[in-house]
């Protein structure tokens, strides 16, 4: 009888894959946790180009019938069309570092993608070492600190996004606009710019093309029939779409002024996290440490709410908060961010004050 050399063993331990900290992709599957794009997720951004391409056959129209022969201003007309089209560039370029960058990887220093150049120096830290070794005084698995479903360290204003499958560094929101993806840390700044650029961009041709339908009213013999038209379609599209997309960026402007993201403003109860330790009676005993919100009492989550409204955790006076965001160190460095549409470069050896650590509370 053959004898069989090879030996089955009793029993098998398979460990769980460590979790991927680093910029992933999002055709990516993550545990089965992730859910795969299609198709069909991109259909809001094509929406979204279609809306901003949509005006500019009207606008030659508009270009060329108005300026050209009513007025015989070709010089006029091509200010205002290099204007438009400036807008217009500036507006796709912060889209495409939108859906090219990595929101945030919630990962250290090297996990920047091309921006961690000069950290290949510093020693690698092994997952199971950020586990068994957090830092002194600190808890590893304290409130904020771990993610239960990544089950892996969550930085401070880090959230994990249940659409994504992962946690996103300084996370505001996730864009279902914008091919369902995360606006966080790395694209906050090309994406306000982005709202920015539309919102101008659609206020301009507001009131460009209303000055056409004022003008075409009072020489009505003057101009044809259909450029008329044109105007005044694209004065009702450009009033819709800033109004809309206009009260959308003011609000993330004062957001950024105030240093928050639009989970942190909409979600008061997170103030909880950073309570001090409650004191040893009976009444604390009933509640967590810290607190969660459903065992708060009415009274208590009004006052919780009330605190929210008042209290900027990491405010640190509105030049400070906009340069966190648009990343500029220079007195003049926002111009330059203004045109390339913003983006945060990280250096190893800066201090990042709102993952570090939160600032000194602002009042207001």
């Amino acid at each position: 009888m053959p004898r069989n050399d090879t030996q089955t063993p009793l029993l098998e331990l398979r460990l769980p894959t460590p979790p991927r900290l680093g910029v992933v992709d999002d055709a990516d599957i993550i545990d089965g946790d992730r859910v795969r794009k299609r198709w069909y997720h991109y259909i809001p951004l094509l929406l979204a180009i279609v809306m901003i391409l949509a005006p500019h056959p009207s606008l030659i129209v508009i270009f060329v019938n108005y300026y050209y022969r009513v007025h015989n201003a070709p010089l006029r007309g091509l200010v205002h069309m290099c204007i438009i089209y400036i807008l217009t560039f500036l507006a796709f370029s912060s889209l495409i570092v939108v859906l090219a960058r990595d929101p945030g990887p919630v990962i250290g220093d090297k996990g920047y993608g091309e921006e961690a150049g000069g950290s290949a120096e510093r020693e690698e830290e092994s997952f199971l070492e950020a586990l068994l070794a957090p830092p002194e005084g600190e808890e590893a698995h304290g409130p904020g600190k771990w993610c239960k479903k990544c089950d892996a360290p969550k930085p401070e204003r880090a959230h994990h996004c249940g659409s994504c499958g992962r946690c996103v560094l300084k996370m505001d929101h996730h864009c279902m606009w914008l091919g369902h993806r995360c606006i966080g840390h790395r694209t906050h700044a090309s994406f306000v710019h982005f709202l920015i650029c539309v919102s101008v961009l659609a206020a301009y041709v507001a009131i460009m093309c209303a000055s056409v339908v004022y003008w075409a009213f009072t020489h009505p013999m003057a101009i044809d029939e259909t450029t008329p038209v044109h105007a005044i379609l694209l004065a009702f599209y450009g009033l819709v779409i800033g109004m809309v997309i206009g009260s959308f960026t003011g609000y993330h402007i004062y957001l950024i002024t105030t240093n928050q993201t639009t989970l942190e403003s909409l979600s008061p109860f997170w103030l909880l996290r950073h309570i001090p330790p409650l004191p040893d009676n009976a009444d604390s005993r009933k509640l967590s440490n810290p607190p969660l919100e459903h065992e708060l009492s009415f009274e208590q989550r009004m006052l919780v709410r009330d605190a929210h409204r008042h209290i900027r955790l990491y405010d640190v006076g509105w030049r400070n908060n906009w340069a966190q965001v648009f990343g500029w160190s220079k007195p003049w460095g926002w111009v330059h961010r203004l045109l390339i549409g913003g983006g945060w470069y990280v250096s190893t050896r800066l201090r990042v004050p709102f993952i570090d650590s939160p600032a000194l509370p602002r009042f207001r």
